[in-house]
């Protein structure tokens, strides 16, 4: 699991339980299921109609993303890169289609086989760069949908809080208090659940979401400047240097400042890009 999703959710639970055993009576009476069906069932059917169907069945494998360690291979794929580049010089054709096969990450075996099929340079930046953007936008969309649930959900609790008030206000002549309690009950509930859910659950999601496509996008730009290079037959030299000097400029605004992995090898931010 993702280390900091770990945190995330140990720290929330811990939170919550604060809230439950030491700053209630009756830990129970933060349980309410109409209230909680309220938000959830809301928030559901407006992502249902808001979105196709099969882009709100990808919540489930989004949130897994998410909750999953990933990791990226910076360091291998400029070691690929690099060598690749070396055959490339030589004029090993076959070397260079031996090493390519060993090559995990497709957009980089994509611009690399463009480069051996003799395609103009300008043309494999377009096409990569339009790839870059393809993903990029598909991500955003995903990252988006969250964001849209993590405002219907609040929405929905306010419509509960009016749904209990209402029963409430029809309740207060009959003097019965039980009643008038659960109506009371629903009222603040679903307001609780409602903004719960929205800052705990969605909203968290579209950042991870968000920080895992900079990521990707940073080591496919860097991808993309090393098939350049390859293309100019530049130095290998010259494009491990070039390429190591790509990722670190970007760190700091990807990492946070956290150091990398051993050697700068891995990363848990962002899975090897997939093109």
């Amino acid at each position: 699991m993702n280390p900091s999703t770990l945190i995330g959710m140990v720290a929330s639970f811990f939170l919550l339980a604060i809230v439950l055993f030491f700053a209630a009576d009756d830990p129970r009476q933060y349980v309410d299921w109409p209230s909680l069906g309220i938000v959830l069932g809301g928030t559901l059917a407006a992502t249902f109609l808001s979105y196709p169907l099969k882009e709100v069945f990808r919540v489930f494998g989004l949130i897994a993303t998410v909750m999953r360690n990933e990791r990226m291979y910076t360091r291998n794929d400029i070691n690929e890169l690099v060598l690749i580049s070396k055959l490339w010089i030589k004029g090993d054709l076959h070397a260079v289609e031996r090493a390519l096969e060993n090559v995990t990450n497709p957009f980089l075996r994509t611009g690399v086989q463009l480069v051996i099929d003799q395609t103009k340079e300008e043309d494999i930046l377009d096409l990569m760069q339009w790839r870059i953007l393809r993903l990029r936008a598909r991500e955003a969309a995903e990252a988006q949908l969250f964001r849209v649930m993590a405002s219907f959900a609040p929405a929905f609790g306010m419509i509960g809080t009016l749904v209990g008030l209402i029963n409430l206000m029809s309740l207060l002549g009959g003097g019965d208090l039980r009643a008038i309690g659960q109506q009371l009950a629903v009222a603040l509930m679903t307001t609780f659940y409602g903004i719960l859910l929205a800052n705990l659950v969605f909203k968290p999601v579209a950042v991870k979401l968000e920080r895992r496509t900079e990521a990707r996008v940073v080591l496919m730009n860097m991808v993309l400047q090393g098939i350049s290079m390859m293309c100019e037959r530049r130095s290998p030299a010259l494009m491990r240097e070039t390429l190591n000097s790509f990722v670190e400029h970007h760190q700091n605004e990807i990492f946070d400042g956290r150091a990398p992995g051993k050697n700068g090898e891995e990363s848990s931010l962002a899975p090897q890009s997939n093109g």
